[in-house]
C-alpha cells in the first residue's frame, strides 16, 4: 500500500536533508510520519533562530532572565531545555538542576541555595525543577516538615516579586502529562541503557503517589499563580508540541525585538 504525496511542497520537504533523514530513519518507510518530523524540525529551527536573537538582546542590554521548568517526573522538562539551548551561546546561559539539600543548606534560609544561581546581567538561567520542589516534591515525599512547607508558601510570592522588581524576567512553566503517559515514559526510560540512570527512588514512587502530587500541585497553582508571575501550563503528552509551545511563549514574553 502506498501513500499519495498531495503537493509539490510535500515533495520538496521530503527531498530536503532533514526530510531524507526522516524518511529513511527506519527500515519501514512512513511518509506521513516523515512529513510530520520534517515540519516539526523546520519549525523548531526557526524558533531556535529567534532564540539566538533573544539571547543577543539579553547580552547587549544586560538583561536577566529566569525560566522555571516544573512538572511530574518524565514530563519532558530536560528535553525541552536541551532544544531551547541547543544553539545559543553557552557562555551566557546556565542550566540549574539542584540535588537534595546538603546538611549546611538545610540550616540556611530555603531560598539561599537558589539565589547563588540567579542570573548576572546578560544571562539566562534555566531551572530544571526549582524552588517549587518545596511546594510539591518535598511535602509529598516527606522531605520537609509541614512548618517548612507553610513558610515556603507564605514567602515564595514575595521572593518572586523581588526578582521582578530587580529587573529580572521570570517565566514559570508547568509541563503536564497524564498518569498513563508517565507510565509509558518510565517504561521507555527503564528499557533504554542510555537513559535508565535517570530513574530515581522518587521516580519509582511517582505512580503510587499520583494523587498526593495532584493535591499539592493544585495547592501550588492556587497560591502562586499570581498576576505578576502566572503559571504557564503546557500540555506535554506530546513532546514536540510541548517544546514548540514553550519556545513560542518565551519569545512572546520577552520584548527582545
Amino acid at each position: 500500500m502506498t501513500t499519495k504525496i498531495a503537493t509539490n511542497k510535500e515533495l520538496e520537504l521530503l527531498n530536503s536533508k532533514i526530510g531524507l533523514r526522516a524518511l529513511f530513519s527506519s527500515k519501514k518507510v512512513n511518509i506521513k510520519r516523515a512529513l510530520e518530523d520534517v515540519i516539526y524540525e523546520n519549525e523548531i529551527s526557526a524558533l531556535q533562530t529567534e532564540l539566538i536573537k533573544l539571547q543577543t538582546w539579553v547580552i547587549k542590554n544586560n538583561k536577566k532572565v529566569v525560566i522555571l521548568f516544573e512538572g511530574r517526573d518524565a514530563a519532558g522538562k530536560g528535553g525541552c531545555i536541551r532544544r531551547i539551548t541547543e544553539y545559543i551561546n553557552p557562555r551566557h546561559y546556565k542550566i540549574v538542576a539542584k540535588d537534595i539539600p546538603t546538611d549546611d543548606e538545610k540550616k540556611q534560609w530555603f531560598f539561599q541555595r537558589y539565589i547563588f544561581h540567579l542570573p548576572k546581567p546578560g544571562e539566562i538561567v534555566f531551572f530544571d525543577r526549582s524552588w517549587y520542589n518545596r511546594a510539591v516534591v518535598e511535602p509529598v515525599n516527606k522531605f520537609c516538615t509541614e512548618k517548612e512547607y507553610k513558610i515556603f508558601m507564605s514567602q515564595v510570592n514575595d521572593f518572586e516579586k523581588m526578582l521582578i522588581e530587580s529587573d529580572t524576567y521570570l517565566i514559570k512553566f508547568y509541563f503536564s502529562i497524564t498518569k498513563e503517559e508517565q507510565v509509558k515514559r518510565f517504561s521507555e526510560i527503564k528499557n533504554d541503557p542510555l537513559k535508565k540512570w535517570k530513574i530515581t527512588p522518587v521516580d519509582k514512587k511517582a505512580q503510587e503517589l499520583w494523587d498526593e502530587y495532584t493535591f499539592y500541585k493544585k495547592a501550588m497553582f492556587k497560591s502562586t499563580n499570581t498576576n505578576l508571575v502566572p503559571w504557564v501550563i503546557i500540555d506535554a503528552n506530546k513532546k514536540s508540541n510541548a517544546r514548540i509551545l514553550a519556545m513560542k511563549h518565551i519569545l512572546k514574553s520577552i520584548p527582545y525585538k
